[in-house]
């Protein structure tokens, strides 16, 4: 049996995390702050794993910055400060 409801909560909760603007947190590479250092902030800040810190400090390395997180603003807004406190150059986009 097919509940019409069901659908109609889907879509609904579809069409609202479309209409939530999502942002980035960027982390950019800097000649201070060593693999460790920025993996172990990934960790504790944005609760990545360690092979997605670490994936995510290789791609700073390389590249010269990279999305570490996704979300709403309210919700990057402290990490930013938290890996700007510990002197990684962040910034939400």
């Amino acid at each position: 049996m097919i509940s019409g409801p069901q659908i109609e909560t889907t879509v609904e909760e579809s069409v609202v995390e479309e209409l939530i603007e999502k942002k980035d947190l960027i982390v950019y590479n800097d000649d201070f702050n060593t693999f460790d250092h920025v993996i172990d902030a990934l960790i504790k800040v944005c609760k990545h794993d360690n092979m997605q810190a670490e994936q995510c400090t290789w791609l700073v390395h390389y590249k010269g910055k990279c999305q570490v997180k996704r979300a709403e603003y309210e919700k990057l807004e402290p990490m930013c400060t938290a890996l700007l406190d510990r002197g990684i150059t962040a910034e939400i986009e």
